[in-house]
């Protein structure tokens, strides 16, 4: 069952709800009805107007149930845009956490395999799949990637391998081995140490396009006395790198 945004008409609150279900705010009880749909518009019983709308990634990032720090929707949006992940890729994903990036991919058609050594990080980013609309694409396991290495080399080769953990450097020495001819390592680390040795275990293990970039972005504010960079907020993310199976 699809969950939907109801927003209200007159301010920014938001709040998620099924077909079926209720919502009891300061501004009325509403009935979500069960052929809800998008675009409706729903009233309370006080005569409140919410705007029914469709789960986009931006609202799960808002939604998803947290375990800690999210990857971003600028850094999602990097390794989607370098990467070129699109529909039909098979995605080996470690790190999963809240499952943000997890949730991305699998909304755009990926089909994603994802481990999470953290049992109860793991079920919770089993219900955020479930809300996101994608766990029938999205397969979230309890356990360390670099056990099931061997296992995972020997099967099926996989279009795309995203990393959030800290023994990347690991996996992307055994890139070669799970990745189809063409196929993309995109790893996320917080510190500049884990992505230097992420970059000399791609070039060791022979990927090729191999690049490392840091992510800054700066929200602009905008007011009557003019236009400048935001003092507030983090601009820093993290590092990302890129590298691609070349022969």
């Amino acid at each position: 069952m699809s969950s939907y945004l109801l927003v209200h008409a007159d301010s920014d609150r938001e709040y998620l709800r099924g077909p079926g279900d209720e919502l009891q705010t300061d501004l009325g009880v509403l009935e979500v009805p069960d052929d809800v749909a998008h675009g409706d518009v729903l009233e309370t019983h006080l005569g409140e107007a919410f705007h029914a709308r469709r789960l986009r990634g931006p609202d799960l990032f808002n939604h998803f149930e947290r375990t800690g720090a999210p990857m971003m929707p600028r850094d999602i949006g990097l390794v989607i845009g370098h990467t070129g992940a699109q529909s039909g890729d098979r995605v080996l994903d470690a790190g999963t956490g809240t499952g943000v990036l997890s949730g991305f991919l699998g909304r755009i058609g990926a089909d994603v395999t994802t481990f999470e050594v953290d049992p109860e990080f793991a079920e919770v980013a089993r219900g955020n799949m479930e809300l996101g609309g994608v766990s029938d694409r999205v397969d979230v396991r309890t356990g360390d990637l670099t056990d099931e290495l061997d296992d995972l080399a020997a099967g099926d080769p996989f279009d795309l391998i995203t990393l959030d953990t800290g023994d990347a450097a690991a996996v992307v020495e055994r890139a070669p081995q799970l990745l189809v001819p063409g196929g993309y390592v995109a790893v996320y680390t917080p510190f500049v140490e884990d992505a230097r040795d992420t970059e000399l275990a791609a070039r060791e293990a022979g990927l090729g396009d191999v690049e490392t970039l840091e992510t800054i972005q700066r929200e602009l504010t905008v007011d009557e006395r003019g236009t400048r960079p935001s003092t507030a907020g983090v601009g820093h993310t993290g590092y990302l790198l890129f590298a691609r199976r070349v022969e």
